[in-house]
């Protein structure tokens, strides 16, 4: 089989971007007729047709999906390669970061904070479920993925997962005179927010309230540590959270810590991929968080 020609892949991408194959051909300057022989040709050398005609429009086929994916990996690891290893004059690195959308805000500021004043790096946000998350750092497109939970591991996994951070959980409410009740009779007494079943905090929870007998009184549940630490702040009920999530308000007195619930533990991971180049910035960031 012959190599595969890279000007048909940038081809393909090119109308997949323009949405039809005369707006790609305008785009590149080429004819319209010319970038279909093109076309043709990449899908006699894959086996496949990359597009289906619906109407007047061009849409993708399953093998087309496929070779979108490796080709959008491809052109990542060709920047990859031009930004780490060409010489000359300095210029700004990017660094993508993913993070769970429910994640703590404070968290992720806190992993950024050693960037803070570094006029040569870019930095891009992106937020999502875990399963988008893991496509883009599969397929390239973020460099690190900041949860706290890592993924599922097999033999083909090509990411490695950095613990950077573990936190206890505490009972946090609103700041009142004299003095404060135990955590204990907090939880029997007061109305709690506490994290939804799908998070893991959520089981620890419920086994630590089924060990000391009490039956707590839920006021909501939410999936969202900036949603959480907003209703605590209002006044909705005690959150059940780290202390990273309200750092601000306990630190202004706005709220307090009623103390730690014993056995419950937030962990926090940054996952980057296995590269045999990767972006320094992550590294250091990691690195910075570990220490």
């Amino acid at each position: 089989m012959a190599d595969l020609n890279y000007h048909h892949l940038r081809y393909f991408h090119a109308i997949v971007e323009a949405g039809a194959l005369t707006k790609a051909a305008e785009r590149l300057n080429v004819s319209p007729s010319a970038l279909s022989v093109q076309l043709g040709q990449l899908e006699a050398q894959l086996g496949h047709r990359l597009f289906d005609r619906v109407g007047r429009k061009l849409v993708l086929t399953e093998a087309g999906r496929i070779a979108l994916q490796s080709a959008e990996t491809i052109f990542d690891a060709g920047q990859e390669l031009l930004s780490t290893l060409r010489a000359g004059a300095a210029k700004r690195t990017s660094v993508r970061i993913g993070a769970l959308a429910t994640l703590s805000r404070n968290f992720q500021v806190a992993f950024l904070r050693p960037l803070t004043g570094r006029g040569d790096v870019h930095v891009v946000m992106r937020s999502g479920g875990m399963r988008d998350l893991m496509a883009m750092l599969d397929a390239h497109h973020i460099d690190v993925l900041l949860t706290n939970a890592p993924p599922p591991r097999d033999e083909t996994s090509a990411w490695t997962a950095h613990l950077i951070a573990e936190q206890t959980i505490s009972l946090i409410g609103p700041h009142r005179r004299g003095r404060k009740p135990s955590a204990e009779k907090v939880l029997a007494s007061e109305p709690l927010i506490v994290p939804t079943p799908e998070n893991h905090l959520r089981g620890d929870f419920d086994a630590l309230a089924s060990r000391m007998r009490i039956s707590p009184r839920i006021a909501a549940e939410v999936d969202d540590m900036a949603m959480l630490r907003l209703l605590t702040r209002e006044g909705f009920g005690f959150g059940v959270a780290p202390r990273v999530v309200v750092q601000d308000e306990l630190a202004n007195g706005v709220l307090a810590d009623y103390g730690t619930l014993p056995g419950l533990k937030e962990t926090f991971y940054a996952i980057s991929p296995t590269r045999r180049f990767p972006n320094p910035v992550v590294a250091a960031l990691v690195k910075a968080s570990l220490a």
